[in-house]
């Protein structure tokens, strides 16, 4: 899956760095380097995540992410603005993350990845084939009907619907759906679990065996 990623930088040196690393990474970058052309932007284009910077020529990030959060994408803000209440204010708004200037790039792009691969990140909505996930309530949907799933089930579709069309192992599954009671989640009881999904969801979600490697979801 390619991620569309809106980065509001106008200093240039870091904004080329940062988009060549976001495309190394496999990302789709828009640059923009003020408010009014990210708000155009915002405006024709669709993104899963934006990078924006808290000081703009004509104003500040947080006027973005007003836009971008109607949007349905998730925030990151990279400023050199780093007071106890700026940062606050940034989460308290719904932004995703909070990173200040100098920063490590490595960590950077960490912590873009677990933005968007988080399904429960609160920002960015899910959905796999037909079913819809709500992530806030807890609640999984299928033609607008809700989903009775249990808590394993769910935390399945979950990961598969953040991993749509890739491959996961079995192991990367079990993993991620680890009982949040500490209870593990038995190799021999991810078949079944897998088999009740797959007959609750129907033909509405593809849930493909890889034999010999694990599962794909589409």
């Amino acid at each position: 899956m390619k991620y569309n990623i809106l980065l509001v930088e106008d200093d240039q040196m870091i904004a080329t760095g940062l988009i060549y690393a976001l495309e190394q990474e496999g990302y789709i970058v828009t640059h923009c380097q003020s408010v009014m052309d990210a708000l155009a932007a915002i405006a024709i284009g669709q993104f899963d995540l934006a990078i924006l910077d808290m000081q703009l020529p004509d104003g500040t990030g947080a006027q973005v992410q007003v836009a971008i959060k109607h949007a349905g994408a998730a925030v990151i803000f990279l400023t050199v603005v780093d007071d106890e209440g700026n940062i606050v204010r940034a989460f308290e708004s719904g932004a995703a993350d909070y990173v200040t200037k100098p920063f490590r790039l490595r960590e950077l792009l960490v912590r873009v990845k677990r933005v968007l691969q988080t399904p429960d990140n609160g920002v960015v909505p899910l959905t796999l084939g037909g079913a819809s996930i709500d992530t806030a309530a807890g609640k999984a949907y299928l033609g607008g009907n809700l989903l009775d799933l249990t808590a394993l089930e769910y935390r399945l579709l979950l990961t598969f619907a953040a991993n749509r069309g890739q491959l996961l192992t079995r192991t990367q599954i079990l993993e991620s759906i680890w009982d949040s009671s500490g209870s593990f989640v038995e190799d021999n009881t991810l078949t079944v679990y897998i088999k009740r999904l797959r007959e609750k969801l129907g033909d509405a979600v593809q849930i493909e065996t890889v034999r010999g490697l694990g599962y794909r979801a589409d």
